[in-house]
């Protein structure tokens, strides 16, 4: 049996989150009603909402010395979340951003900074960090570190899961390797060149051969290519307070999905479920929520759906 349920190999942040009642115009002004700390990142916070779904979570990556690095590890430890292959590195800020949350509408601008210091290698990537779970996510960032832990994973037959919102140089060393590709719905366009996103995952799936190829849709769900046809799932309708790390949540569900055997469909409306939760409430981490909650707001079924995504889909 193994040590844990999934791994996580990638991005932490500690945001400084700043909420306006409204957006300004370009060169604008608006006063602001609150800030506050709140710790984030891709992979961090895929794996917090591991962690809150019951799985046995371990998170590998980097995090600076400085006050929004002690919030990142604190909130951690708090989830239960094992940090041993965690590195603090010295005389370095932790990642951070700042994040403007528009109030009339939940939407979030945001502006971040990693420090070099923070880079992962892949010489702190070693086989025993990777096969003691059952399932790998990665997202691309430190690419030559999650492209070993993911060639490892495939090596001893472990799925990998990604979520990939940007083109990173190298990545296409990784995708031969990644079993579920979850992309923001710019990236297979930018990866690609095809404008039409449909085509651009085909053209992905085919030819890098990953079990399935999906992107999220913000407001409008999710959807995926298996066996050679499309899933579309519209998103959960809630009261949107902050879209920041909805994402994330998504994927961590989704990881949840697979190692509990849920059908892709069921895969995609449970964690369209729960990232709609996570909109809910402030931050990227403020709304994570368990099985009751998603299973109660998939009872109620009241959805927001694309209808050219959902007729191309059928």
């Amino acid at each position: 049996m193994s040590d844990f349920d999934v791994v996580g190999v990638g991005l932490n942040a500690t945001d400084t989150l700043i909420l306006v009642p409204r957006f300004p115009a370009y060169a604008g002004k608006e006063p602001f009603v609150d800030e506050m700390y709140s710790p984030g990142g891709q992979v961090a916070s895929a794996m917090v909402a591991c962690a809150t779904l019951g799985l046995r979570t371990k998170y590998i990556g980097t995090v600076g010395d400085d006050v929004r690095g002690q919030i990142q590890i604190d909130s951690l430890k708090g989830t239960g979340i094992n940090i041993d292959h965690v590195q603090i590195r010295q005389n370095c800020a932790n990642q951070s951003a700042y994040i403007v949350i528009d109030q009339s509408t939940g939407e979030r601008t945001v502006f971040w900074r990693r420090p070099d210091g923070l880079r992962l290698e892949p010489r702190d990537i070693s086989p025993e960090m990777i096969t003691c779970a059952r399932l790998l996510h990665i997202d691309g960032h430190d690419t030559a570190a999650v492209g070993k832990a993911a060639s490892i994973a495939r090596q001893h037959g472990i799925p990998v899961t990604v979520d990939v919102d940007t083109v990173y140089h190298g990545f296409d060393k990784v995708l031969p390797n990644v079993d579920y590709l979850i992309t923001s719905s710019e990236f297979p366009v930018r990866w690609t060149g095809e404008t039409d996103p449909f085509r651009a995952l085909i053209m992905i799936q085919e030819e890098y051969g990953m079990k399935v190829a999906a992107m999220t849709l913000g407001s409008f769900g999710s959807i995926a290519r298996m066996e050679g046809k499309f899933h579309y799932s519209p998103a959960y309708v809630v009261n949107c307070v902050d879209t920041t790390g909805a994402g994330d949540v998504f994927h961590g569900a989704f990881c949840y999905g697979v190692l509990n055997g849920m059908t892709l469909r069921e895969s995609l409306d449970f964690s369209n479920a729960l990232a709609a939760l996570n909109c809910t409430e402030i931050g990227a981490r403020g709304g994570i929520k368990g099985l009751p909650e998603a299973r109660a707001l998939m009872a109620r079924a009241e959805r927001r759906s694309n209808r050219d995504f959902e007729q191309r889909a059928s």
